[in-house]
């Protein structure tokens, strides 16, 4: 796992992002879950979910979810 710096420009908080994940334009969007922060391009913010459908191989669940049976649950 890669690390990276944290350091101040202004009052804001900044990173330095290494040249294997630099991204192209000139915004990302920013969440944070926790202590995680995500980022991903502000152009298409679901370019990166669609590319990962792709990533599937053609036997993915050939065999269904094998899902046990619904339980029977009173009111």
């Amino acid at each position: 796992m890669q690390t990276t710096r944290i350091f101040k420009s202004g009052n804001s908080q900044a990173i330095r992002i290494p040249r294997e994940y630099q991204v192209e334009g000139n915004e990302l969007v920013i969440n944070k879950i926790g202590n995680t922060l995500i980022l991903f391009p502000k152009d298409d913010p679901w370019e990166l979910f669609k590319k990962s459908l792709t990533e599937f191989s053609d036997d993915f669940f050939e065999a269904g979810r094998n899902q046990p049976e619904t339980q029977k649950r009173g009111l």
